[in-house]
């Protein structure tokens, strides 16, 4: 919940509106926190204005996500307030406040306190997400937006009960309905169902239908603190509860009749398909979870030498109904899944500085995560059976570092740290097909070092190295339904691919900061980092490297007193290299950069103005070429259509604000935008083609957007 501590003027609400755009303001004004004078104990504002944008609702599908502009409404009113009332003789006060009451985005609250000893406050928002995505069903032309809307309530209380002791309990609850863009889809032939034949010259063996997810849910989330402060101690004990509940259980589904094929002619389902994808689908079941935890630090009074630590224990459960959701086929005696899994947690650090130069930190953490939920047999595939499988989770991790101070302005820490995961053992009556292996341990170690130039006349900086090492447990074969075999990696299949969450990885990283003060109107900021992954795989396939690089350079520039502008440029890249047996090698690179340029500043006493330039270019591209055992027909293909073309996002917005002080209480102030997007994405669209469902619905947003955006707030001041 948000607490408005004593609130000054706030910007306006016409700020919630622009914050649809993309690309950030560079610029805007900074004014104070406003406090009351000591005679005065009522001070107020009210505003009142419109906003409006042009273009069609497909030009304002990306701007409009978050606010009322993308659904076929161009033109909102823009209306807040602020209140703040102090009583001296009490020493009480009440402030309160209202944010775009007229859209979609409302936002009030207030709170009522007497400063140090009590508080009692309450809020109430809105929010809504609108999909960017339009879909058409097959010969309707009728579009569909899917959106989501969120209403929460908040409340809050604090109070000081002794000097040392202090309470504060915070609710929150909130609805969330609508609906999202979702599908479902199957593939045949499959070991799942055998009764479900290959595509044929007559009849498709695979379909993917379009089936929006309903939503119609509540989550309640408690958070009670006592805290307490006396001497060297400092002690906090918790409760945190969640509750969520979904008023929907289970998405029905209806099979089609018939299924576009890969040429997008509609053929019949192939025997046993139709009833495949009428099967229904589970939504969210309801849970709930409560967490019990103390936090606290001491002072030890001597070296500079203090502890923390925080202990935990929390319990997380589900026991929905399967029956009370519509399905059956439980397995015998089975009337929900009784899902229940506690995790307990451990922290303990300390530092310390023994000496002037010297300080020195540790810590280490321990979580455990038990899976208690009953073992079943959910599953059976002809003669074979599975039951679900248990996944306890236990995790150990350390860190040692130490500084030394070699003069005032040099600096050099060094360190290492430490984890290791254990995964319990494999629940045997369980299977994981799709998996080569599974690993039950992984540990993984770790140095760094940094060397710091603390800033002097102009000039500070920071160098920072890194590496790590993560190995582990010999590997576990699934033997579908009668556990696993424990095998070194040497014995595993030629062409296994490794989980690389699991395989073993080298990770290098640099990170290189300077931040240079030319002078007092002067400032630069610069930053580069780069980090490499390398995962040891079976005959170089699956997941073998990953990197990531970025520069950024950002900057100040102050003309006088009335007059400042910046700038800034990020460039960033990732970069992932694979390759599947018999079948594709890729290299895929991601590349964006953003920069901009603003400037604002007052022409007179009267007239306040500024604006801001931002560009965003984001590029995936997809370099493929094939593994050499991998057959003609994959050769032909990669030759006909040259691999996956790149996904590009651009996009450059104009912003523009004046603000004109009419009067020592009142104020006009208009904010312009433009803004154009261009998006592409060969996933959900190509040549112009929209992707299209297998039933024939279509899904697509316009490639290239522009949308400019007008708004006008008058404000009053009240004192």
């Amino acid at each position: 919940m948000r607490s408005h501590e004593r609130m000054g003027f706030r910007p306006t609400v016409l700020a919630v509106a622009l914050a649809a755009a993309f690309a950030p303001v560079l610029v805007t004004p900074v004014f104070a926190e406003e406090k009351a004078p000591e005679d005065k104990s009522v001070e107020a504002s009210v505003e009142a204005g419109f906003g409006a944008a042009t273009g069609s609702r497909d030009d304002r599908a990306l701007f409009g996500q978050y606010n009322s502009l993308s659904n076929g409404n161009a033109f909102g009113l823009l209306l807040g307030f602020d209140y703040s009332l102090r009583r001296p003789e009490t020493n009480t006060w009440v402030d309160a406040f209202g944010r775009d009451l007229g859209g979609p985005l409302r936002e009030a609250g207030v709170v009522w306190k007497q400063p140090g000893e009590w508080k009692v406050g309450a809020s109430y928002s809105e929010g809504v997400r609108r999909d960017p995505f339009v879909s058409v069903p097959p010969g309707t032309g009728n579009e569909t937006q899917f959106q989501t809307k969120r209403t929460a309530l908040g409340l809050n209380l604090s109070k000081s009960i002794s000097r040392d002791l202090q309470l504060e309990i915070d609710f929150r609850h909130e609805n969330k309905e609508g609906s999202r863009l979702f599908g479902r889809g199957f593939t045949c032939p499959s070991t799942v169902a055998p009764g479900c034949g290959p595509t044929t010259g007559i009849a498709v063996g695979w379909a993917v239908l379009m089936q929006p997810e309903p939503i119609d849910s509540t989550l309640s989330q408690v958070d009670a603190r006592l805290s307490y402060a006396n001497g060297p101690l400092r002690l906090s004990a918790g409760y945190y509860g969640s509750f969520y509940r979904n008023s929907l259980s289970v998405l029905a589904t209806a099979a089609p009749g018939s299924a576009l094929n890969a040429v997008g002619t509609p053929l019949p389902l192939v025997p046993g398909l139709a009833a495949i994808l009428a099967q229904p689908i589970a939504l969210p079941p309801d849970n709930q979870a409560h967490q019990l935890d103390v936090t606290g630090t001491w002072d030890f009074g001597h070296a500079n030498t203090r502890a923390n630590f925080r202990f935990a224990y929390g319990v997380a459960t589900q026991h929905d109904s399967f029956a009370g959701a519509g399905f059956t086929g439980a397995p015998a005696g089975v009337a929900s899944l009784d899902g229940k899994v506690t995790t307990t947690l451990a922290k303990i650090g300390l530092t310390s500085r023994p000496v002037a130069k010297l300080s020195l930190q540790a810590d280490v953490r321990y979580e455990s995560r038990d899976d208690k939920t009953p073992i079943a047999l959910y599953n059976i595939e002809g003669t074979a059976t599975y039951t679900n499988r248990q996944l306890p989770y236990r995790k150990t991790s350390g860190k040692l570092q130490g500084s030394w101070q070699f003069s005032p302005e040099w600096r050099a820490t060094a360190g290492a740290d430490y984890e290791t995961i254990d995964r319990g053992t494999f629940t045997p009556t369980s299977a994981a097909n799709g998996i080569t292996a599974l690993r039950q341990d992984t540990h993984e170690a770790g140095v760094f070092a940094e060397v710091r130039r603390r800033m002097t006349e102009s000039v500070s900086g920071a160098v920072k190295l890194s590496t790590s090492r993560r190995g582990g447990s010999n590997w576990l074969r699934d033997n579908s339904g009668v556990g696993v075999t424990e095998v070194d990696v040497s014995a595993l299949p030629a062409g296994s691919i490794l989980m690389p969450t699991l395989a073993d990885r080298r990770r290098d990283k640099v990170k290189v900061f300077a931040d240079w003060q030319a002078s007092d109107a002067v400032a630069l900021q610069v930053a580069v980092e780069a980090g490499r992954d390398h995962y040891d795989q079976l005959a170089g396939y699956g997941l073998g490297s990953t990197g990531m690089d970025s520069v950024s350079v950002d900057g100040s520039y102050a003309i006088n007193d009335n007059w400042n502008t910046n700038a800034f440029v990020t460039w960033g890249r990732q970069t992932l290299n694979q390759a599947k047996p018999l079948g594709y090698v890729m290299a895929l690179r991601d590349a964006s950069i953003t920069a901009g340029v603003g400037v604002a500043g007052k022409l007179t006493s009267q007239w306040e103005v500024g604006g801001s330039v931002a560009l965003v270019d984001d590029r995936t591209a997809y370099r493929q070429t094939l593994d050499p055992l991998a057959g003609a027909d994959s050769a032909t293909l990669l030759a006909a259509i040259g691999g996956l073309p790149d996904i590009a996002f651009r996009q450059a917005a104009l912003k523009l604000f004046a603000n004109y002080k009419v009067d020592a209480k009142s104020s006009v102030r208009v904010d312009f935008i433009y803004q154009q997007s261009h998006w592409n994405d060969w996933a959900w669209g190509y040549n112009g083609v929209p992707f299209t469902y297998s039933d024939g619905t279509t899904v697509a947003q316009k490639p290239s957007q522009n949308v400019a955006f007008v708004g006008v707030v008058y404000r009053y001041r009240f004192k």
